[in-house]
């Protein structure tokens, strides 16, 4: 059994999380939401100098929750790739520095492929073939994962990411950030049929659209013609039913396109990874429509659906259980394809 102290500092939560294979010993997540939140987004330069700050203690509180010790640790890994090139050399420097003082082997870890990995930490019983849909701030992709490091992109977003929207219509609305959860809270008071609203299909140069491609833009711009048509008109904005109409859309288009996707390669599971994996309506139509096809459906729990690094140690105790060790000449990608994840190890 490996067990991995693992770091994840891509973008604007500072975790340190141990796992021994796919059990989660500690897991300390240190949010900066409140910082950015003034800022009506995040600012990469306030991200890094929070990580700097915060990393040190996040390290030493996880080794005390999980009451183990440097002897106790086999491998120190982190998030190389993708993500905010200086929050990421927080993170690398920490973990390459830990390597060296305590003489343990060192692995770089692509960021979606720990999305993909948290589905493991609550159903370890979970084994490929499968698919992932994953959905968070920066990606929208459906993922067949066909092996420890083996992926094939089935499906991504053409502009927008799924999580980026919800903060965009956010904006439109005058609500705070981050957009999903308030929505989301919003929504549930709110008429999901009260606006027809677009679901943004990909048209295909031969004709017709790609079925597992998705599109936010034009979305997001219904919501703003829809949002001034209103206010010219006069009167309260409805704003609940507005959030409950827009994310309901969204919840539509993902669930379309991933159930159809695992019909079509003929896989018999899909595990939802990423920030909208949190999404209360997007797991209500997910399972109901994986019910209705006989397809399992997995969500991780709430707190393994943002940014940590507990998905990050089990993704990279796998690798290294395998043999997989990464030099310690590796540096940081602001953008890797997740098909690309084996350049990362020796």
């Amino acid at each position: 059994m490996a067990c991995i102290l693992a770091i994840e500092t891509s973008c604007d939560e500072t975790s340190v999380a141990i796992v021994c294979d796919r059990n989660c010993v500690s897991n300390v997540v240190s949010s900066q939401i409140a910082i950015h939140r003034q800022y009506g987004g995040i600012v990469p330069e306030v991200a890094s100098r929070s990580h700097v700050e915060t990393i040190n203690d996040a390290i030493a509180q996880s080794l005390t929750e999980a009451k183990l010790d440097w002897s106790d640790i086999d491998a120190i890994a982190t998030t190389c790739a993708p993500g905010l090139v200086g929050a990421l050399l927080v993170g690398l420097t920490a973990a390459k520095t830990l390597a060296i003082i305590h003489h343990k082997p060192f692995l770089g870890v692509h960021h979606l492929e720990g999305h993909i990995y948290a589905s493991y930490l609550s159903q370890p019983d979970l084994e490929p073939p499968f698919l992932c849909l994953l959905v968070s701030g920066g990606h929208t992709s459906l993922i067949y994962v066909k092996d420890c490091g083996k992926y094939e992109m089935l499906g991504a977003t053409r502009d927008d990411a799924a999580g980026e929207a919800f903060d965009k219509v956010a904006r439109l609305l005058k609500l705070s950030y981050p957009g999903g959860p308030i929505i989301d809270k919003l929504a549930k008071e709110g008429n999901p049929k009260a606006f027809k609203l677009p679901e943004g299909k990909v048209s295909l140069p031969s004709g017709g659209y790609h079925p597992y491609d998705s599109s936010f833009s034009g979305l997001k711009t219904a919501v703003l013609r829809l949002v001034n048509q209103l206010e010219e008109e006069g009167g309260e904005l409805p704003v609940k039913d507005i959030a409950a109409s827009f994310q309901d859309t969204v919840a539509r288009s993902l669930t379309k396109r991933a159930i159809n996707c695992a019909l079509d390669y003929g896989l018999n599971t899909i595990a939802v990874g990423g920030g909208v994996a949190a999404n209360s309506e997007l797991r209500k139509q997910m399972e109901v429509a994986g019910m209705s096809h006989n397809l399992r459906v997995l969500f991780p729990p709430l707190k393994y659906c943002t940014d940590n690094a507990a998905m990050i140690g089990c993704a990279a105790a796998d690798h290294f259980n395998r043999g997989h060790v990464s030099p310690l000449t590796l540096g940081v990608k602001s953008r890797l394809a997740i098909t690309e994840v084996m350049e990362l190890y020796l």
